[in-house]
């Protein structure tokens, strides 16, 4: 019908019949800044600026006392007559000076003001009769109702946290029900200050009312922050069904333990002949894929990041569902390590019908500015089988090298050096890396550089004489990502040409003083972090002694110095914020750390899997003890849980005699004083390993004293000469292997073991 082009943004807006005006409606909008702007049908009236506005509160009007109630920055309720915002001083002439405004009578002025000593999420304006209306005003802790005066007529203190309300008729006369939903899923019903009803909710309401649905009266219809809507009833129909009395009879015992075997019988025969689950149909019911755009985003979809100078990339991941059966509500998780991110990692689908397929995309894109851990990511997909079963599938899939990865100019030296060793001739790395060529260095096809767009750069190096990689880098975890995309880009190289028997090792000595320092260094970082936690939590006590200190002061009728409390409140207030900010960067620093652990743990074992030529299932053990936790928590860290694994392991399948197995671990993991006894553990764990020593899991779990014998022969694991001699002695160990020599290993030398428990 008509229509206005606002020339202040809008914040809230209210309608009525301003001034009396009968037969139509104005239209009054708040602005962000503090203007009220009526409009009259197609024509805009005028504009007025609220005294001392901040920010914008809730806004209603009355048309019983013809007048707009707003709460304003001061925590105070205000009634402005529409009267005197007609004759006020107009918007446009707000630059007058003072002495102007007082001398024309034109100032706008309050017609009556109430203190509630909070903010406001809503207003409502109810009128049940022609004598009377009341203000509702839902506050953030209290819930007032007021009269046209300004006067509290009653107010009620909430329990929990409120996101809507709706005052409505009662039945009972002079009395006001009110519908208030809070941030716990509950919608509660009061009769004046009564709580007469409380009922849950699947959601946070952000907005309720009650209406008449298909001539049923009373229906309660909320919205959620997300959309969805729904329509509820207080109250059920009555059920006359009664139950017939049962027959008291005497039980049969005998009968009841045949019945009892037989039915044992069919469970037993049914986990014999198929399992508890069925697989196949578990795949049948839903198929999930994952697909990664083999392009980068042509608009990166990268925000926030914190990376620095360079433009991040994104690249979209393409995930289908399909279904062979009608599903409900299957809710769909993606998960990559941080500091990757994804623009969405939660959906959900209703699969109807059977023989559906859905498709989502989202983006991927390094968001901080060091590495992540792994380049792997992961879809989960649980749902309900349709006879109720929940069930969980996932799909992995791998993110591009280039995502996180630039083409760096390769560097003659570093600090840190690998050496992968193969069984076949050397390739060009310019066919193993084709989007890492520098144009300027075409000649050179056996040295290639990586640059992470955190800044760290890698250097791979081709031998071109013998079958050889060298991996180097200035930080000892980056080596990580590149190593093991050369040993992937290698196997789907040789698998393309038909080679199976491709296989690599590595015969270099094993870097564990490099990852010690890594260990040693996220350990610092949280023993820092409970320091800075102890040292918050006891300025906090002394802020709050203070505050009752100069509350005691300010409360007493004859007045008494503060000496110097104020002073010392301010400063007290200062360290807490210092001490604040400081935990909150020792906790990204410790996060960092922990993602720098993660990346060199991985190369480690990849490392010793390539050195002993471990199987997949003996890698996988490694992994199950190196890599417990995907994040740090108060309650439990990464070394007190790593120490415990690699014990379980030393004491069963790497134990040198059955005296050691019979080692009871201990109960509780609690943080360890310093990283010296995790440390001589996983070099005992490499000297065994060396020693012919093999990783297998024991089936027996309710029998400990199970020996598990190593690989090649009856008899137990030789006592090491590393493990006596004493720590202060330094020299290098030939370790030698029935199945191969490794030659030059030097290992950190450690006391002899006095037990896994101690």
């Amino acid at each position: 019908m008509y229509e206005h082009n606002l020339q202040r943004t809008a914040c809230n807006m209210t309608y009525g019949s301003f001034g009396g005006v009968k037969g139509r409606d104005l239209i009054c909008i708040q602005s962000m800044d503090g203007m009220l702007m009526v409009f009259e049908q197609e024509s805009y009236a005028f504009g007025r600026f609220l005294p001392g506005c901040l920010l914008p509160g809730p806004l209603a009007y009355s048309s019983r006392t013809d007048s707009f109630i707003t709460v304003s920055s001061c925590r105070q309720v205000e009634s402005y007559k529409y009267q005197v915002l007609a004759f006020a001083t107009d918007a446009d002439k707000r630059q007058e000076t003072e002495q102007q405004k007082l001398g024309s009578g034109k100032r706008l002025v309050v017609d009556w003001t109430l203190n509630i000593g909070e903010q406001a999420l809503d207003i409502c304006i109810v009128s049940f009769n022609q004598s009377a209306s009341s203000v509702f005003v839902l506050g953030e802790r209290n819930f007032f109702c007021l009269k046209d005066n300004g006067q509290i007529r009653f107010m009620k203190k909430l329990d929990c946290s409120p996101s809507c309300f709706l005052p409505y008729c009662s039945v009972s006369e002079g009395t006001i029900n009110t519908l208030i939903g809070n941030h716990n899923h509950m919608l509660h019903i009061y009769q004046d200050v009564t709580l007469k009803w409380a009922t849950q909710l699947p959601h946070i309401p952000v907005a309720v009312r009650v209406g008449c649905l298909h001539d049923l009266k009373g229906v309660i219809v909320t919205l959620s922050d997300d959309g969805h809507l729904q329509c509820s009833y207080l109250g059920t129909d009555p059920s006359f069904f009664q139950a017939p009395k049962v027959e008291s009879r005497e039980l049969h015992y005998e009968e009841l333990d045949i019945e009892l075997k037989e039915l044992q019988k069919i469970i037993k025969d049914v986990n014999k002949s198929q399992g508890i689950w069925p697989m196949t149909e578990r795949e049948d019911d839903l198929k999930v894929s994952a697909m990664v755009s083999p392009k980068f985003d042509s608009v990166s979809q990268a925000a926030d990041v914190e990376v620095g100078t360079d433009l991040v990339p994104s690249v979209t991941v393409k995930v289908t569902l399909q279904n062979r059966l009608a599903l409900q509500k299957a809710k769909l998780s993606v998960y990559v390590q941080p500091p990757l991110v994804l623009t969405c990692d939660q959906f959900t689908f209703e699969f109807m019908a059977p023989e559906m397929s859905r498709t989502v995309a989202f983006s991927v894109y390094l968001k901080g500015s060091y590495t992540p851990s792994e380049l792997e990511g992961n879809a989960v997909v649980s749902y309900s089988s349709p006879s109720g079963i929940p069930r969980v599938i996932q799909c992995k899939f791998r993110l591009p090298l280039k995502l996180i990865c630039l083409p760096g100019q390769p560097s003659k030296t570093a600090s840190h050096k690998l050496t992968i060793d193969t069984n076949k001739s050397p390739v060009s790395l310019l066919s193993l890396f084709p989007g890492f060529a520098n144009q300027s260095e075409d000649d050179q096809v056996n040295v290639m550089g990586f640059r992470f767009l955190g800044g760290s750069r890698v250097t791979l190096l081709a031998s071109k004489t013998s079958q050889r990689y060298r991996i180097q880098s200035e930080q000892f975890e980056d080596l990580w990502l590149i190593t093991n995309e050369l040993i992937i880009r290698l196997q789907e190289y040789f698998e393309k040409q038909g080679i199976k028997d491709f296989a690599c090792s590595f015969s270099g000595s094993m870097p564990l003083q490099e990852y010690f320092e890594l260990i040693d260094h996220h350990f610092e970082l949280r023993i820092n972090g409970e320091k800075l936690e102890e040292l918050l939590s006891e300025r906090a006590v002394q802020f709050r002694a203070i505050q009752r200190r100069l509350l005691t002061r300010f409360k007493d009728k004859t007045p008494a110095p503060l000496q110097h409390l104020d002073t010392l409140l301010d400063g007290t207030y200062k360290q807490v914020i210092a001490l604040a900010d400081a935990v909150e960067e020792n906790q990204d620093s410790l996060f960092q750390s922990f993602t720098r652990l993660k990346s060199a743990t991985h190369l480690v074992i990849l490392l010793i899997g390539l050195w002993q030529k471990l199987s997949t299932d003996q890698v996988a053990i490694l992994e199950a003890a190196f890599l417990p936790l995907q994040q740090d928590t108060q309650e439990l860290g990464w070394e007190e849980t790593v120490d415990a694994a690699i014990s379980h392991l030393l004491k069963t399948c790497l134990s040198k005699s059955s005296k050691e197995q019979a080692l009871n671990l201990s109960s509780q993991l609690n943080i360890p004083k310093d990283t010296s006894r995790l440390k001589k553990h996983i070099t005992l764990l490499c000297d065994r390993l060396a020693k012919g020593g093999r990783l297998c899991l024991s089936t027996d779990a309710a029998a400990p004293q199970t020996m598990v014998m190593p690989v090649g022969g009856c008899t137990t694991i030789p006592e090491s000469d590393l493990e006596e001699r004493s720590i202060e002695q330094d020299s290098t160990e030939l370790f030698t292997n029935h199945k191969h020599l490794i030659v030059e290993t030097p290992l950190p030398e450690v006391s002899p073991l006095q037990g896994v428990s101690e």
